[in-house]
């Protein structure tokens, strides 16, 4: 547990002292994150222009601070580096350099499209692909799908499947945090609430591996989601409405990957659409968006605009209240998508104790 704290610790002051000084040096090189701008043609854009010259890619000091806090927490006697977790950290750079290339391109033309969308999709799922079959021929990760119980049947899908599988979770989470990334702390407070989840979802398997199986170190896990979550922490000091700074691309296909592959090391992939909900709504609403309006020739829209976070602006919402008020849906599904294993198993098994008055019953022994 001390490990925990220290991970968070550690991670959120780094992350609140670096993103500052991140600040200041973004903003001497002109670093700024290009903003859409409203016109005839596109006249439903929220007007953001007030946000012209902040700087962006904050999500360095995320990543870094991360590192840092999970570094340092290991000089504690006990903790120690498992396989998965040094492969979960290979993939989160791997993705986060992806998203800094994206976000310098975007920086450099002046203009709000980086890497060209089609090609960094192919691109971010093949990394994908590559991070998922490098878990399974590196580590002993469980190929099994289930509900987060061991002991209830699951599907094993075999290595080759699984690979297929796990890829795209990896890439559907990470495009649906970059599709979040709209407004001033969104994506950023609900990977918070994303990561104080799977760190308690990590420790309870140490607790209780009838519940969830084979996971290979889940201390590692959760003093990692643990250091990603201070990281989130500090950065959102600044990042908070009015932003001082924007996370970026680099931070935000970081901390998707890093949600997908907790979930899926954890083996709690199927959990992913609560502890992540927003994130899947956000996401949906462009999907949904894109089919009617296909399918109607573009013609009809089924929000005022999609993501759904400017359909609410659209309407009238102020940017503070759609934060605050999907802050507190994530948080809401976050601690379900937490309790729910707990309570798919009881935490105690009660034992009949024969007293003076009759009978008694003690809890017994943690499972």
């Amino acid at each position: 547990m001390i490990a925990l704290v220290i991970a968070t610790s550690i991670a959120a002051v780094v992350s609140l002292f670096g993103t500052r000084s991140l600040i200041g040096v973004l903003s001497e090189r002109g670093a700024s994150q290009p903003i859409l701008q409203q016109n005839a043609a596109n006249a439903r854009v929220p007007a953001h222009q007030h946000k012209a010259g902040t700087p962006t890619m904050g999500g360095l000091v995320v990543v870094a601070a991360a590192l840092v806090g999970y570094l340092v927490s290991h000089v504690r006697a006990g903790v120690v580096f498992s396989d998965q977790t040094l492969v979960v950290i290979g993939g989160v750079l791997a993705m986060a350099g992806l998203g800094l290339v994206d976000d310098v391109m975007k920086v450099r033309a002046r203009q709000n499209r980086g890497v060209y969308w089609k090609v960094k999709g192919a691109v971010s799922y093949l990394m994908s692909l590559g991070i998922a079959t490098v878990l399974v021929v590196t580590t002993d990760i469980d190929t099994r799908v289930s509900l987060t119980r061991a002991d209830l049947p699951g599907w094993d899908l075999g290595p080759v499947v699984w690979v297929l599988w796990a890829g795209t979770i990896i890439f559907a989470t990470t495009n649906a945090v970059n599709v979040t990334d709209g407004l001033d702390g969104l994506a950023g407070g609900s990977a918070l609430f994303g990561f104080i989840a799977f760190t308690g979802i990590a420790f309870w398997a140490l607790r209780n591996p009838s519940i969830y199986g084979a996971v290979v170190n889940p201390y590692d896990l959760a003093v990692l989601a643990a250091a990603f979550a201070g990281a989130c922490a500090g950065f959102l000091w600044w990042n908070a409405a009015p932003a001082r700074i924007f996370m970026g691309d680099v931070g935000a296909l970081a901390l998707g990957s890093t949600l997908a592959l907790l979930a899926l090391t954890t083996n709690t992939q199927l959990l992913l659409i609560l502890i992540c909900g927003i994130n899947v709504v956000e996401a949906g609403s462009v999907g949904l968006q894109m089919a009617v309006f296909t399918a109607s020739g573009r013609r009809r829209r089924l929000f005022l605009m999609s993501p759904i976070h400017h359909h609410f602006e659209a309407m009238g919402w102020t940017e503070s209240q759609v934060v605050i008020r999907f802050w507190i849906i994530s948080l809401v599904l976050a601690l379900i998508g937490l309790t729910l294993p707990a309570a798919a198993k009881p935490s105690f098994n009660y034992v009949p104790v024969t007293t003076h008055g009759g009978v008694a019953y003690v809890s017994g022994q943690m499972p």
